[in-house]
């Protein structure tokens, strides 16, 4: 968003709200492992959130799902994902929130539901156990730089007004590399032709009955190309309806977000993300209408539409490594691994989504995630953890999920604390020894 005109603003001086080992902005997976393994390491840490809880899309774009923590191993669909996220899924199971998890493309993968409330308090729990300092209702408007290599403070704006805060490592799991895009950090922006993957806008509902609704996953596309043979038109195909942990709710993920030319609403842009909120609501409220005609959905109700619409991509930093789709589909491996993706290429392209996998069952099924996919190039204190990560494109529709968002979260942090024993910044840390210290916490490396 541009205009020709501007204003001067006076000069001020910033109150610092905090000096850290550690500042993590962004909430979400990334985020809630890298905040929880740093304060666990004894290191001062500090998360920033812009609402008022965490979870990232998972809650605010009301995601409800976990996507990457499992892989088609050979044929053996198991959990490839471990190490914190264990903890989070062992808190979300305790509150009676979470999911076994269910088979999806025709056996090649699995994901796992999950109830909003619950992991929104699991969140909590878990960050306030390892000992973070937690900022909710901030949002991260710019940065101060000590050289063009170190960040120095991060720049905010809260109900209190605005604050700086400066640690000595920062990790970025904004989702869309605010912070390091505001350090003047390298990023891309799409495919490099104007395309980014399709926004969509979830939705649950509720009074659904299960004994009638029955398999409606299955179903439901069949069903909306007879609707559309009748006039009827959806903003895309593949749509994902699935039962929550309780029978009678639904998730409901079957929207698509476009500007008037056809292209994928940013993210970034103020004016197209207001426009794709309206946008989404409107398509909401056309797909339930075709929603209440679905066998034991006729009695449903729309129970939640997500606090903000869910973003795939954005920016994505250009660190020393750029995982690709090559890497993905032929499941490569790397020497400073630290954890795998097990999720395939998946494209939101313009009305319909694509599905790229691996060779399964005679592929392995994942690909293991590099260390040097979260070292923004030259840069010396800033790490990059989840969706806005080393990624191309392509790499990123498959890794942005949040599985490897808390893989690169653990190891983010794990790095962070290596560095401040040793008194070095994060690119030359032994990575044998982040290796170790990784399996130590339980990462499954690949």
């Amino acid at each position: 968003m541009t205009g020709a005109r501007s204003i001067d603003e006076p000069a001020r001086k910033t109150p610092l709200f905090g000096e850290y080992n550690v500042v993590v902005l962004g909430g979400g997976p990334a985020g809630i492992a890298a905040a929880s393994v740093a304060a666990r390491a004894g290191l001062s840490t500090l998360i920033v959130e812009r609402y008022g809880f965490l979870g990232g899309m998972g809650t605010a774009a009301g995601v409800t799902n976990l996507c990457g923590l499992h892989a088609n191993v050979h044929g053996e669909l198991r959990q490839v994902v471990h190490g914190i996220a264990d903890e989070l899924l062992g808190r979300i199971d305790r509150l009676g929130g979470l999911n076994t998890p269910h088979v999806l493309f025709g056996g090649k993968s699995m994901a796992q539901a999950y109830d909003n409330a619950a992991y929104k308090i699991a969140a909590d729990d878990l960050l306030a156990a390892s000992g973070t300092h937690i900022l909710f209702h901030a949002l991260a408007v710019g940065v101060s730089m000590h050289d063009p290599q170190t960040v120095d403070t991060l720049i905010l704006e809260t109900r209190s007004g605005r604050v700086a805060v400066r640690a000595r490592i920062f990790i970025d799991c904004s989702g869309d590399g605010d912070l390091a895009a505001f350090a003047g950090v390298p990023y891309e922006l799409g495919d490099g032709a104007g395309n980014m993957l399709y926004p969509s806008t979830m939705f649950r509902v509720n009074g659904v009955d299960p004994a009638r609704a029955h398999d409606a996953w299955a179903t439901i596309p069949v069903l909306m190309q007879e609707a559309e043979a009748k006039g009827m038109r959806f903003p895309r195909k593949g749509a994902i309806v699935r039962p929550q942990k309780h029978a009678s709710e639904w998730r409901v993920n079957i929207t698509q977000l476009r500007n008037d030319d056809g292209s994928a609403i940013d993210g970034t842009d103020a004016l197209e993300m207001s426009a794709g909120e309206l946008q989404g609501r409107r398509q909401v409220l056309q797909t339930f209408a075709f929603l209440k005609t679905v066998p034991g959905f006729e009695e449903a109700y729309i129970v939640d539409i997500a606090p903000q619409v869910g973003i795939r991509e954005t920016r994505r930093v250009q660190c020393d490594y750029m995982v690709n789709e090559s890497d993905v589909i032929d499941c490569v491996d790397f020497d400073d691994t630290i954890g795998v993706n097990g999720w395939p290429i998946e494209e939101h392209l313009k009305g319909d989504v694509s599905f790229r996998f691996p060779d399964i069952p005679h592929a392995r099924g994942y690909n293991q995630l590099p260390f040097r996919m979260l070292l923004p190039r030259d840069m010396g204190n800033l790490l990059v953890a989840g969706r806005c990560a080393g990624m191309t494109h392509g790499g990123q529709s498959a890794a942005r999920v949040s599985g490897a968002c808390f893989v690169m979260g653990e190891a983010a942090a794990t790095a962070a604390s290596l560095a401040l024993k040793s008194n070095a910044m994060p690119r030359a840390i032994d990575r044998a020894a982040l290796q170790a210290k990784l399996a130590e916490q339980g990462v499954w490396l690949g």
